[in-house]
């Protein structure tokens, strides 16, 4: 019975080594790590869009250069990429430790099983021995105590490091994966919330302006209606002055005519005084009609200008408009696989790819 001991704690020892060699869990592990790689890699499509919307939108002009709420959020999620690749990054690094500690383990394991299975056989050799044995024999001081022995103590603190050790390993490895899948799931619902956010954002500002847009088109309407009647107004002013004008010249013809007159048929008669009146009268008439002509003028090129302004501050809404559409288009992206991604707005020939509204139509052709 007691012969045997040896061999059953070797027996033991390596089966449960044997055990822990299967144990460490390599495979999900290098799977675990692999995922984040991916995630990792996926988070370069999103925060490339992100960029190329702030470029985009870098284009705005004049008075729609201003930073707003879309603006925020775009930075917000460019932070919030940011914030999950490097979330991601430490635990790949922390992976690659792991892996790099397994590796380790095993191969000590390995090591440590390939004695006891060796140290078994020998033992199993002695076991079998008997006094019949052809191969036994006398041997030069079989009692020393060779190198490197070690005591029982020393031999089974050294197995069950090995052991605990990997235990420790195994459970950390599985405490890792589940950590790095955590923050997977984490990144990925804090990068969905944000992407519902900025895109909210995008949908109201585009909201905003279109209703801008209308408003700005009505007093186009209503301003080049102002300006066709008083147009139409200076013309009847004009008319007005030349006719007052030509009566003018008949009154001052027959005045003059009439001083032609001899001796006392020059007199200041009824016709002269009626003349003289009537001068008098268009004169004045004419002085008021220049005023009105010029306050009409005046009028008019007010309205030209701000006909002018109208239409410059279209011309932007439309082009912001056209931006923010296009930057909607992008970020389609990020929501449909690769290959059924297909721009609605060509980015080269400014051209739609579907048919627009009448209203996106004209945004296309003032941009």
């Amino acid at each position: 019975m007691l012969r045997s001991t040896p061999c059953r704690r070797q027996g033991a020892r390596a089966g449960c080594q044997e055990t822990l060699l299967q144990g460490p869990p390599l495979p999900p592990h290098f799977e675990m790590k692999e995922s984040a790689e991916q995630n990792l890699q996926a988070k370069n499509l999103p925060l490339d869009v992100a960029i190329e919307c702030l470029t985009l939108r870098d284009s705005r002009q004049d008075i729609d250069v201003v930073k707003d709420p879309v603006e925020e959020e775009l930075h917000k999620e460019v932070e919030v990429i940011d914030a999950t690749r490097k979330a991601l990054q430490q635990k790949i690094s922390q992976a690659f430790e792991k892996l790099c500690l397994l590796q380790e383990v095993r191969q000590q394991l390995n090591s440590d099983h390939r004695g006891k299975m060796e140290a078994l056989d020998i033992d199993r050799g002695c076991l079998s021995l008997n006094l019949k044995s052809p191969n036994i024999s006398l041997k030069i001081n079989p009692t020393r105590i060779p190198d490197g022995s070690s005591t029982l103590q020393q031999w089974d603190d050294f197995s069950q490091f090995n052991k605990n050790r990997a235990e420790a390993e195994m459970k950390g490895a599985i405490e890792l994966r589940e950590a790095i899948a955590l923050t997977i799931a984490e990144t990925n619902n804090e990068l969905e919330a944000q992407r519902v956010a900025t895109e909210f954002a995008f949908r109201k500002r585009l909201r905003e302006m279109e209703k801008v847009y209308s408003e700005l088109k009505w007093q186009e309407k209503n301003t080049l209606e102002e300006i066709a009647e008083l147009q139409q107004d200076i013309r009847h002013l004009e008319e007005d002055m030349h006719r007052k004008f030509l009566n003018l010249k008949l009154c001052h013809t027959r005045l003059e005519s009439r001083t032609y007159r001899s001796n006392v048929e020059l007199c200041r008669d009824q016709a002269q005084y009626g003349l003289t009146d009537e001068v008098h009268q268009l004169e004045a008439t004419i002085a008021a009609l220049k005023q009105k002509l010029a306050q009409a003028q005046d009028a008019l090129d007010a309205l030209h200008k701000h006909l002018a302004r109208l239409q410059t501050d279209i011309t932007c809404k439309a082009n912001s408009m056209l931006l923010d559409t296009k930057c909607m288009d992008i970020r389609r992206k990020l929501t449909l696989p690769a290959e059924k991604f297909v721009p609605e707005v060509d980015t080269f020939t400014r051209t739609t790819n579907r048919t627009l509204s009448p209203l996106k139509s004209c945004q296309l052709e003032l941009a």
